[in-house]
């Protein structure tokens, strides 16, 4: 009708574009875990976005953010529908927000530094807002990418991020409409994204080829594979501690310096629980090797998420208390105030530790020097901050001990991987994983992995059994980059964002 506004109709190619960037970036993570995906997942969706206006860039990209977060954090509906729904909906905030910068009038030099900078500012936060949730952050994907994963030493997993959002710019600076940039602008997009891959390429192969010497550990891992289900039930507990003593009786004859179970892999108090104490003390001193288990702690009416270290004489002689809990599943956030929360997850609150114990485990029956290491409990291992921490007060490696059985057969516990890997490249340590229900098995400082505990037919979730690998422990104290400065390269996208600013105008960038 004449004399009203036209309103812009979604298209059959918007939506097509859109779909296919999620659905690219989605089979980009496990189980699937097509990583070169990742590398021109979101130029559809940045062909879409980039003419529109300011509401409708962060509609779009909102929308994406959710679509991913559902497909790739689906397996939280196993333990909450309604916090799995509340979380995909406050992290696809992040997504939507970077869609606020995204724009067909920027210059080469904005569009090609100032997006990946505010991506990975905006992933920093998410990783650091609300007690922080790094879980599936863009540079993961690449964990099996090992010559691109070698920068994490210096930039930690931001830096892959900011890569991949390179690539993503450039191409998509290729394929923009004819009349927004200019041949030149193409190629020398083209050209930088070229630069950078073949630096980081080069820098990546270095490294995997230099050669690591110092003190040889020897580690027996145990994933007893029990249901969740099972886990908690008082009758099985019998059960469940005769599978974890077998495996271990197993690993024995591998000759191992320390034997590893999972987290809680004892479902009770265990200092609380003479029978179920004794059992796991009698072991460590019958096999002769240190033993370090998973469970509960209770001291001044308080109840930790804890790891106890048995000596081979049976005694425990040290314990390191959970410091990162899981909010709405370790405890309730603002509890007294907003008591409805509880509806989220109705459960018990733990608290959360205060110390950064690092383990020291004496070899005096091979007369072989003593090893240090620090745990990492659940998925503690996704904040690259606690690992760094450990590892500059002397952990020589890094474990970590978990329960994934809770999400059940699903991505999860690859997905729970990938943050492994990178805490290991980022520090230059290994890093081996104790899981329930796996994965579970050993990391090197190159982010390679060396090997899985797994079944006969190559299945490594939902199985039973043991891994024994041989470690090495730098003889000299060495910090990586990372370990020593942290997230600096994230400051550097703040200030490289603040440049633009300056130079463009905050107006100017959004248009």
């Amino acid at each position: 009708m004449k004399g009203l506004p036209s309103r812009r109709v979604i298209s059959i190619r918007d939506i097509l574009f859109c779909s296919i960037s999620t659905v690219l970036l989605i089979l980009s993570f496990p189980r699937v875990g097509l990583w070169p995906l990742a590398w021109i997942a979101f130029v559809p969706i940045f062909i879409v976005a980039s003419d529109k206006k300011l509401f409708s860039r962060f509609l779009y990209f909102y929308i994406f953010g959710v679509i991913f977060f559902f497909g790739t954090l689906y397996w939280l509906i196993h333990v909450t529908l309604v916090g799995m729904i509340a979380l995909v909906l406050y992290l696809a905030i992040y997504f939507g927000l970077f869609g606020l910068f995204i724009s067909g009038h920027q210059s080469l030099v904005t569009s090609l530094f100032w997006l990946p900078a505010v991506w990975v500012l905006l992933e920093y936060a998410r990783s650091h807002m609300l007690t922080g949730f790094c879980w599936v952050i863009l540079g993961h994907s690449q964990y099996l990418n090992l010559p691109i994963i070698q920068i994490s030493d210096l930039t930690g997993a931001y830096g892959v991020s900011f890569l991949l959002m390179i690539v993503n710019v450039a191409v998509w600076q290729v394929f923009s409409e004819p009349r927004a940039k200019s041949q030149g602008s193409r190629i020398r997009a083209c050209l930088i994204a070229c630069i950078l891959i073949f630096a980081t390429l080069i820098y990546g192969y270095f490294r995997l080829h230099q050669k690591i010497k110092g003190q040889k550990v020897r580690i027996s891992i145990v994933q007893g594979n029990i249901p969740q289900e099972l886990k908690w039930v008082q009758e099985e507990k019998e059960k469940i501690l005769e599978k974890h003593i077998s495996l271990s009786m197993q690993a024995k004859k591998d000759n191992p310096d320390l034997v590893i179970w999972p987290e809680t892999a004892m479902p009770v108090v265990l200092e609380l629980d003479p029978f179920l104490f004794n059992a796991v003390s009698n072991l460590a001193k019958e096999i002769k090797i240190p033993l370090l288990t998973g469970t509960m702690r209770f001291e001044s009416k308080n109840y930790f998420n804890s790891a106890l270290l048995f000596s081979e004489e049976g005694k425990v002689i040290q314990h390191y208390d959970k410091l990162h809990l899981v909010p709405f599943g370790e405890y309730i956030p603002l509890r007294q105030p907003f008591v409805f929360l509880e509806r989220l997850a109705p459960i018990d609150d733990f608290t959360a530790g205060k110390d950064y114990a690092v383990f020291h485990v004496a070899r005096p029956s091979s007369r072989q020097p003593p090893f240090k290491f620090s745990v990492l409990i659940c998925f503690e291992d996704i904040f690259p901050e606690l690992a760094r921490s450990f590892v500059k007060k002397g952990a020589g490696f890094l474990v970590n001990i978990t329960n994934d059985a809770w999400f059940k057969d699903t991505a999860a516990p690859c997905q729970h991987l990938q943050s492994s890997v990178f805490r290991a490249v980022e520090n230059r340590v290994f890093l081996i994983r104790s899981a329930n229900t796996g994965v579970s098995g050993f990391i090197s400082p190159k982010g390679k992995i060396i090997s899985l505990v797994k079944d006969n037919k190559g299945k490594s979730t939902y199985v039973s059994g043991y891994d024994t690998q041989e470690i090495i422990i730098p003889a000299k104290r060495y910090f990586s980059f990372y370990t020593r400065f942290g997230d600096i390269f994230a400051l550097i996208c703040l200030v490289i964002a603040f440049l633009v600013i300056i130079k463009k105008g905050k107006f100017e960038i959004l248009i």
